[in-house]
């Protein structure tokens, strides 16, 4: 049941992470054709691709690192640890990432509530730009990677995917 959570969630942030990339492909192409050819850019560029693109596309891809084994890894010590050791010490670092994720979760989720409440924008060329939605992606891309790592307290990642 877990599993099956875990992986519809990280089907939902494939396709958030495929809308944004697409998004931003379009936005960036279309401001640039029409900057050349009649001199009228699409008005708050700048401001839409680092509020909402690019907010997006740093924190919506964690659990999917998370989940190829991906982040960091140090193994200073799993060469000298036998293997009820090395598993103790998988687990107790699955439970650390996951503790982290969820602090990391609650403290952007409050800073995002705290923006939807002031409605947090941004003034371009005459034009208010709503940015508190953007505040509500990092909280979502720390809760799903807490649930990566949370199944791994059940069923770790391969030696050769963590690698």
């Amino acid at each position: 049941m877990i599993y099956k959570l875990r992986e519809a969630g990280l089907g939902l942030l494939a396709l958030i992470g495929s809308l944004a990339i697409l998004a931003l492909m379009v936005h960036i192409m279309t401001d640039v054709t029409l900057r050349n050819a009649i001199n009228q850019p699409v008005p708050a560029t700048y401001e839409i691709v680092t509020n909402y693109y690019m907010v997006a596309l740093a924190f919506i891809p964690l659990a999917w690192v998370e989940k190829s084994g991906g982040m960091v890894n140090v193994e200073l010590l799993d060469g000298f640890l036998g293997p009820r050791l090395l598993w103790l010490s998988d687990r107790v670092v699955a439970l650390l990432s996951t503790g982290i994720y969820l602090l990391l979760a609650w403290v952007t989720l409050l800073d995002a509530v705290k923006a939807y409440k002031a409605g947090t924008f941004v003034m371009a060329q005459s034009l208010s730009i709503p940015t508190w939605p953007a505040f509500f992606l990092p909280p979502l891309g720390f809760v799903l990677a807490a649930s990566v790592t949370l199944t791994r307290l059940y069923a770790p990642l391969p030696k050769a995917a963590a690698s």
